[in-house]
């Protein structure tokens, strides 16, 4: 394997390995720490930057290990119809045919690969923020809702306060009322017995 086809290796190990972290179940601190890092860090925005023009040479690589394999292939194909060949042609060609797909497939993974993290890098990003918008909503309803249940306690007592006085008033009437009624009869009573006195003294 060449060197630049090496290098293509290791940077398709690289980015599985990234991708490996970036899925893993972290915690919410850890993961939200970790992301900050990476999208905010100047280092490594110039890796990024560095990675974005490897993987320009990638693709030129892509291309070029597309365009062999096809060729090996068509040869291949024309040395098959051709007639009877010798084995070591074979061998030749099938090895040729091995390496071109083998170099087709490495780079078409790490193109891959490389767009399945930057799409799985920005979900993860969005995800982040929402879940920091919704903690940050949750605390305001939850502050809201408190400040209308004190609001709510507070109605309730007042409420409560004036049904008391209002019943404290009524047991005061009908205390007033029975004392009333009762004089009332108390003096009735004595009236009755006054005029009863008096007409008998008449009728004597």
């Amino acid at each position: 394997m060449t060197i630049y086809y090496s290098l293509t290796f290791l940077l398709l190990a690289a980015e599985m390995i990234t991708f490996c972290l970036l899925v893993s179940p972290l915690p919410f601190t850890v993961r939200k720490k970790l992301f900050r890092f990476l999208s905010e860090s100047p280092a490594v925005a110039k890796v990024a930057y560095g990675l974005k023009i490897s993987f320009i040479f990638v693709g030129i690589l892509f291309l070029d290990a597309l365009q062999r394999m096809f060729r090996v292939t068509a040869e291949s194909d024309m040395a098959k119809t051709s007639g009877p060949s010798v084995h070591d042609a074979r061998t030749d060609f099938a090895a040729r045919k091995f390496y071109a797909q083998r170099n087709t497939y490495l780079t078409g993974f790490c193109l891959f690969l490389s767009l399945v993290l930057t799409r799985t890098f920005s979900i993860i990003l969005d995800l982040l923020h929402t879940q920091e918008e919704y903690a940050k909503l949750k605390k305001v309803v939850g502050a809201g809702a408190k400040g209308d249940q004190t609001k709510q306690i507070e109605e309730l007592k007042k409420k409560l306060a004036a049904s008391e006085a209002k019943d404290r008033d009524f047991e005061t009437l009908k205390k007033q009322a029975a004392q009333q009624a009762a004089e009332f009869d108390r003096l009735a009573s004595k009236y009755n017995e006054a005029t009863g006195a008096v007409s008998n003294k008449k009728s004597d």
